[in-house]
């Protein structure tokens, strides 16, 4: 392969696409993937019903984790001899628990142009729709299925400060809610979000327990993201949070869709003030 150092060559635009309604589509992305001379999307059946929804024409072909490995080297060939390149899978953005970095990578190592076109996001819609702290977050994508490796990433969320997001199957939702109550504790605030941007979009609110219980006896449907509360810091055995700040909390919680026994439960374990307190309404209202 020649270099592309200098600007020679196609550039290679990572585009965000839909995570589930369609219409979630920005109009540069659009224009991106109407102009490009091809386009490798991870699953090209699924990617049709977006061409047809917005008239896109441009050529597909598939990409994915299974694909030979003569097509990394085709469409690198494409963006060498001065072709535009579109990359997509088959919701939200290359890369991000999805196939593409290879492709990404080898352009990249040879000087060539890559340019992200941002767009939807499970992960940013679960964090705000979760109700918890979204200062500060990281996101896990899928755990492993088992062993020793599950136990240590669970353990790493357990102590992380900061809210985790994850994903994970339908069928493998009550079994990951209940092994983050255990590594985390049962009292510890999450958020389970189903089908985002669909019909049927759903958010659960309560505490790990509370949301493992309600995944084993209704089984959620379709895409699973989940959201978890940050652990406490360290030093934070002495309250440093005043009383009505956290009742103020507990009220916004409770405003948006979680129970006051959760939401005083989920304040207690972040400001170490005791939940029969946070529980009771701000005597300053009403």
């Amino acid at each position: 392969m020649s270099s592309a150092a200098g600007g020679h060559g196609g550039t290679l635009y990572v585009v965000s696409t839909p995570i589930g309604n369609l219409a979630d589509i920005t109009l540069r992305a659009l224009d991106v993937l109407r102009s490009v001379a091809l386009v490798a999307a991870e699953d090209t059946r699924l990617t049709r019903r977006l061409w047809a929804r917005h008239s896109i024409g441009t050529q597909l072909v598939s990409f994915h984790a299974a694909s030979p490995a003569a097509r990394l080297g085709e469409l690198v060939g494409h963006l060498e001899a001065g072709r535009d390149v579109g990359l997509v899978t088959d919701a939200g953005t290359p890369l991000v628990s999805d196939p593409g970095g290879e492709l990404v990578a080898a352009w990249a190592a040879l000087g060539g142009r890559v340019v992200p076109i941002p767009g939807a996001s499970a992960v940013l819609a679960a964090l705000v729709a979760s109700a918890l702290p979204a200062a500060r977050w990281a996101f896990e994508g899928f755990l492993p299925r088992r062993g020793q490796q599950r136990r240590e990433r669970l353990a790493a969320i357990a102590h992380d400060e900061r809210t985790t997001i994850l994903f994970e199957a339908p069928g493998r939702a009550a079994v990951t809610l209940a092994n983050l109550a255990q590594a985390c504790g049962a009292t510890r605030g999450a958020a389970l979000c189903r089908e985002l941007t669909k019909l049927h979009e759903e958010i659960w609110r309560g505490s790990l327990a509370e949301l493992a219980a309600r995944a084993a006896a209704e089984p959620p449907r379709g895409e699973v993201t989940i959201v978890v509360a940050g652990a406490l810091p360290a030093d934070s055995a002495a309250p440093s949070v005043e009383l009505p700040a956290a009742r103020a909390e507990v009220d916004r919680l409770v405003g948006a869709g979680m129970s006051r026994s959760a939401a005083a439960r989920e304040i207690a374990q972040r400001t170490g003030l005791p939940r029969r307190d946070l529980f009771r309404p701000d005597p300053g209202k009403g």
